[in-house]
């Protein structure tokens, strides 16, 4: 029994290595977090993927010009939104969206008013003072709450909505959750910008007025239960060191009958 001594003070040490695995987003020590804590509301700008709302006016806006039901025959890409009264068209890998009468048209990396400005621009060959209201319907962020498998996906409805209004829409921070260790995680995945914000007191809410932009990442960081996380990871090693007591005890009562 003692040659399994060094064998499960071995597998003992590597469970200690364990503790904890839901964490995410971990960073090195020392990273440098991004300093700013108030961001203004950045226009969002218009994206591969994206499903955009569609109307054209004209005169202005003084008359609705139906071009739904003339499109059927142009594109597949839409499809009626009658809770809205717009149209859905889908904004294509290349950037560029399918449109009634003016066809294929690149509208990504635009903000929603300067694509308004172009199809407006476009559509006046074919109609009189052409008025067109765009909008992103799928603009959204996700949060993770500070439990695993408590990920919510929140829609940005509109373009002033903080990270506090986010939260509480995902159902707020659960009981396991770090109010004082919440990060967001902004902008390209490959090379994001990741600030840590502490909403445990009100000097960090203060400091945390953070109006969110499509795509962000808000992941609150959970408590770790320490001995919960220990016996679980205890739980494996105690079945084989068990296992191979009674095969040590079998093996040592056949060779000494």
């Amino acid at each position: 029994m003692k040659k399994l001594l060094p064998v499960i003070a071995f597998l003992v040490a590597l469970s200690s290595c364990q503790i904890n695995p839901s964490v995410m987003f971990k960073v090195p020590k020392n990273y440098e977090y991004s300093n700013e804590q108030t961001i203004g509301n950045v226009e969002y700008r218009i994206a591969p993927n994206d499903i955009i709302g569609f109307n054209v006016y004209t005169n202005d806006g003084f008359k609705l010009v139906d071009l739904t039901t003339s499109a059927t025959s142009v594109t597949s890409s839409f499809q009626p939104n009658p809770s809205n009264n717009q149209t859905q068209f889908l904004v294509e890998p290349d950037g560029q969206v399918k449109l009634p009468i003016i066809g294929k048209v690149k509208i990504a990396g635009l903000t929603v008013r300067e694509a308004e400005k172009s199809l407006e621009q476009q559509y006046a060959t074919f109609y009189n003072k052409p008025f067109v209201m765009i909008r992103v319907l799928n603009r959204r962020v996700l949060v993770f709450p500070g439990t695993g498998g408590l990920g919510r996906t929140v829609q940005l409805d509109n373009e002033n909505m903080h990270l506090i209004e986010a939260l509480a829409l995902a159902g707020g921070l659960t009981n396991t959750g770090k109010a004082r260790k919440i990060k967001l995680i902004r902008g390209d995945l490959r090379n994001p910008k990741v600030m840590l914000i502490d909403l445990s007191t009100l000097d960090g809410v203060r400091q945390s007025n953070l109006l969110l932009q499509a795509n962000d990442i808000i992941y609150v960081e959970p408590v770790p239960r320490v001995s919960q996380e220990i016996l679980s990871q205890l739980a494996p090693i105690i079945g084989i060191i068990t296992s191979l007591a009674l095969v040590y005890q079998i093996a040592d009562g056949l060779s000494n009958p």
